[in-house]
C-alpha cells in the first residue's frame, strides 16, 4: 500500500522530494501491529507510551516548510515512532533527534538502524533544552504543543535557519513557521490548526 493521491497533492503537497520520500518509508513499521490496518490511512494513531503517530499530510507539511536541502543539519524534538526521523533522514546531512521516553527512543533506533538509516544521531532527555553538545541547527522541528518556544530552542536555530512546530495559543493549537534571519531576528508565521500531544519538560 501506499498514500494515495488525495491526502498529498490533492492538498498542495507539491515538493517532490517530499512526496517520494514519504512514500518511500513504509509506515506500517512505525504502528503498532494492531494499527496497521490503518497505516495509510490520514489520520493520527497511537504508539506506545501515550503518544501518537501524526497523520501522512501533517508530516509531509511540515516537512514541506522546513525546504531542506542536502547541506541542512537538523534538531528533530520527539523522535516518537522514528516515522518523521526517517523522512527528515533522507533530505538531510544529518538528524539529531530527542525523545524523552527511553523506550521510545530505543524502538525508534531498533528500526530506523534495521531499515538502514546511519546519519540519525538519538538523544534520550528533556527536548526543550535542545541537544546540548550541538552548537546551531539549520532546521528545527517539534512534534509536541508547546505553549511557547522554548529559549533554548531559538538559541540553537542558526541565523537563516528555520523551525515549525505547534503552539498552543488560548487553548488552540496552530502550527506555526519560525524563521530566523541572517542577523537573528525572528519572525512567525501561522500556518493551520492542529492537535499535537503536549511537549513534556
Amino acid at each position: 500500500m501506499n498514500i494515495p493521491k488525495h491526502q498529498l497533492e490533492e492538498r498542495r503537497i507539491q515538493d517532490p522530494k517530499v512526496l517520494q520520500v514519504i512514500r518511500q518509508v513504509p509506515r506500517e513499521l512505525f504502528v503498532p501491529e494492531t494499527h496497521r490496518k490503518l497505516a495509510y490511512v490520514d489520520c493520527a494513531l497511537p504508539i506506545d507510551c501515550g503518544q501518537t503517530i501524526s497523520q501522512p499530510y501533517i508530516v509531509a507539511y511540515m516537512t514541506e516548510k522546513l525546504q531542506l536541502s542536502p547541506a541542512d543539519i537538523v534538531l528533530e524534538i520527539g523522535t516518537g515512532s522514528g516515522y518523521q526521523t526517517a523522512m527528515l533522514a533522507q533530505l538531510a546531512k544529518e538528524i539529531y533527534t530527542v525523545e524523552v521516553y527511553s523506550e521510545l527512543s530505543q524502538k525508534a533506533q531498533k528500526l530506523l538502524t534495521k531499515l538502514g538509516y546511519q546519519n540519525i544521531f538519538y538523544h534520550i532527555g528533556n527536548g526543550s533544552l535542545g541537544w546540548p553538545e550541538k552548537k546551531e541547527f539549520t532546521a528545527i522541528v517539534l512534534t509536541a504543543a508547546s505553549k511557547q518556544i522554548p529559549d533554548f530552542l531559538l538559541k540553537q536555530l542558526k541565523n537563516g535557519g528555520r523551525m515549525i512546530l505547534p503552539l498552543e495559543l488560548g487553548g488552540v493549537q496552530k502550527l506555526c513557521l519560525v524563521n530566523k534571519s541572517s542577523i537573528g531576528k525572528i519572525s512567525y508565521e501561522p500556518l493551520l490548526p492542529v492537535r499535537f500531544v503536549s511537549l513534556l519538560f
